[in-house]
Formats: structure tokens, C-alpha cells, sequence
């Protein structure tokens, strides 16, 4: 267990305070309606090369960085996060808005000490153990322990990673991080959660399925916007459209959501009925659908790392009968998938054999085999 308060960096644009949209906003003001100043249009970081990069003009402008909106709940969230952790401001902005930003931040967050206020573009030299951004180039560049990606529009292609949509999201996964999952061993023998968390390639969804032939154990029925590929039946998935996904979503009628590689994935609470009865539902899911269940079914609710050698994986991954974009971002989260490993209760390898692994999965739950 740690013997010290984590230590947490906050970015400030778009994470606390409104960046890229009160720039979009103040162009429509400018200009009028336009398709182009909608906020999901900005899909990705940078220029688009149309009429929405005037809004990163702004972004050097003093005043603008005064008054930008404060997202509802900042204020709070930075509060529960100081009583656990100590707080830090990572911020870049030009030198001419450093005064602005800085003035902003204490009036805004006075629980935070003015030294802990840090303003530069070198976020990757700031030793962190957890650090919160939106910006992708941040996140695969920081040192910190644990760099956590806040979802927006312009970073929704990025799989495989920690990443959070809100600040109670934050919130619980930083208290996991801290406690380090110390404290009572997750308990499965009368039911639960049993979370296969993985790179793309390390056996997930064969481990999950050699398991559910014992009839302890189900698989829950995921629901995606993902197309079917040819080599899966109807059921594998329950897929439909992104609206209908949306709408559901909005309606709270999922457990947990992700997103991996552009298509959304969720799974509603109706299907985890039978552990109830004893139990255990098996799923192959991204770690933060993992940190979500473990946070619902907390010690009923077990993480299991997938590992493999890297080459195997890499080879996996580029047989997959999948698009070459597709390809190219699971390649580029693997790294960030590997760093997993330190979230999860204990670690199986499929290169000792399918039946080696489900072996030591049932012993590790205390189940006889």
C-alpha cells in the first residue's frame, strides 16, 4: 500500500475548463451557424484545414483564456480530489495568457497551492502518478504512472488505454489506483465478475469461451456499433446502430461503456441476472469497463491480465480480418494496453496453453477443477 498521497495532474483546457467549444461558440457568434462549429467536428487534435481553425487563434488571446466557461462539477472535483491526492495544474498555454491562466486557476481552486500551479509545454517531464488530459500526444509522451485520457470528439479514435468521460469516472479510478487494490481479496465462489483485460491478440475472447463450458460460468451479451465480421455468428454480439447505442446510453441502460477503435461497446445490467443465482459472468472487456464493474460489484468483481509475447501479438493483430485503420489503432494502444497489467489481480499467458490458462483461472478463484 502506498505510504504517501498520490500525487495527480490535471491538464486545464478542455478538461476543466471549456477550450474548443467557448472558441467555436465565439466563431458562430462571429460569423453565424456553420457545420464547422460544432463541436464534433473537431475530430481530431490541431488544424482541420477549414474555417473551424480560427477558433485556435483565440487560444493565445489573454482574455479569452480569462473568461472561458468552467465546466459544471470542476470546481467539486478538484475539492474530493484533494482530500486524497495532492493536486497539480499542468497547463501550456503562450506567455502572454501565463498571468490569465494562473489568476484564473487560484481564484477558481484555492484549495490547490499557487506551487503546485505548473505552466509549460514539457508535460512529459513532470513526474506524476496519475495524470488526466485530453490531448493524445500528452498521454503517449507523459511519465506519469497511470496517464488517463479524458474523452472528447478529437480523441475518440484512441483504444485500449485508461481513459474516463466524467469526473466521477476519474474519481473512482484514482481511488483504485491509490489503494492499489489492497484490502479484502475479491471473493467469486457465490458469484460475480470475472474481467478479462488485454491487448488485442492475447486470447480474450478464446479464454472467455473455453470457460463457459463450465456451467458456473456465462458471458454476458455485449452490445456494439461494431459491423459483424464474417467469421462471427448473429449472436456474438447484440449489434446496432450508433443512435440506437446512443439513445440507450442516454437512457442508462448500460452498465459500462467504451469505445475501441471508433465503435461503441456497453453491457446492459439485465444481463448479469444469473449471478444471482451463483454465477460467474465471464466477459473479455477494455480495462475501463473493468474498473467500472469492479467499482459496481466491488470484492465480487475480479481483473485478469491477458499476456502473450509481443511479436505473437503484433502478428495477431496484423492477420485480423479487419480494416488497416482498424490495424494501425490497435497497434498504436498497445503500449498503453501493456501498462494494464499493474491494474489487474493476477496476470495468464497464452503461450502456456488454453487449458494450462483455464486452470489456473479456476484455481486463483478458489473454484475446484
Amino acid at each position: 500500500m502506498r505510504k504517501y498521497r498520490l500525487r495527480i495532474g490535471l491538464d486545464v483546457d478542455d478538461t476543466l475548463y471549456e477550450c474548443n467549444s467557448y472558441a467555436l461558440e465565439l466563431l458562430r457568434q462571429r460569423y453565424g451557424d456553420n457545420p464547422a462549429f460544432e463541436i464534433d467536428h473537431i475530430d481530431s487534435w490541431g488544424k482541420l484545414g477549414d474555417i473551424a481553425d480560427e477558433r485556435l487563434a483565440y487560444f493565445g488571446d489573454p482574455e479569452f483564456v480569462r473568461n472561458q466557461p468552467i465546466y459544471p462539477g470542476a470546481q467539486k472535483f478538484v475539492k474530493d480530489l484533494c482530500k486524497f491526492a495532492d493536486v497539480f495544474f499542468i497547463t501550456a498555454v503562450p506567455p502572454s495568457c501565463m498571468s490569465a491562466r494562473a489568476e484564473r486557476l487560484r481564484a477558481d481552486f484555492p484549495e490547490v497551492p499557487d506551487t503546485n500551479i505548473l505552466i509549460g509545454t514539457r508535460k512529459d517531464i513532470v513526474n506524476l502518478d496519475i495524470l488526466l488530459d485530453d490531448a493524445a500526444h500528452n498521454i503517449s509522451t507523459s511519465q506519469a504512472s497511470y496517464p488517463v485520457l479524458m474523452r472528447r470528439p478529437w480523441n475518440s479514435d484512441l483504444s485500449g488505454l485508461l481513459s474516463v468521460n466524467s469526473y466521477a469516472d476519474f474519481v473512482h479510478l484514482a481511488k483504485s489506483i491509490g489503494n492499489s487494490f489492497v484490502g479484502k481479496p475479491p471473493d467469486l465462489t457465490h458469484g460475480g465478475v470475472l474481467c478479462i483485460v488485454g491487448p488485442t491478440g492475447t486470447g480474450k475472447t478464446a479464454i472467455a469461451e473455453a470457460l463457459t463450458h463450465d456451467p458456473r460460468f456465462f458471458k454476458p451479451l455485449t452490445t456494439t456499433t461494431r459491423p459483424r465480421l464474417q467469421s462471427e455468428t448473429e449472436n456474438a454480439y447484440r449489434f446496432v446502430s450508433k443512435e440506437d447505442f446512443l439513445q440507450a446510453k442516454k437512457e442508462d441502460r448500460f452498465v459500462e461503456t467504451t469505445v475501441y477503435g471508433k465503435h461503441y461497446f456497453g453491457t446492459s445490467l439485465s444481463e448479469f441476472e444469473p449471478i444471482k443465482e451463483g454465477k460467474i459472468a465471464v466477459l473479455p472487456i477494455d480495462v475501463c469497463g473493468a474498473l467500472t464493474l469492479r467499482n459496481l460489484y466491488r470484492s465480487k468483481a475480479m481483473l485478469v491480465y491477458t499476456d502473450r509475447d509481443k511479436k505473437r501479438i503484433l502478428a495477431n493483430i496484423l492477420r485480423r480480418a479487419v480494416t488497416d485503420e482498424d490495424k494501425i489503432h490497435r497497434l498504436m494502444s498497445l503500449d498503453f494496453e501493456m501498462r494494464n497489467k499493474e491494474l489487474c489481480d493476477f496476470a495468464v499467458c497464452i503461450d502456456d496453453g488454453l487449458d494450462h490458462v483455464v486452470a489456473t483461472i479456476i484455481d486463483k478463484l478458489g473454484l475446484e477443477n
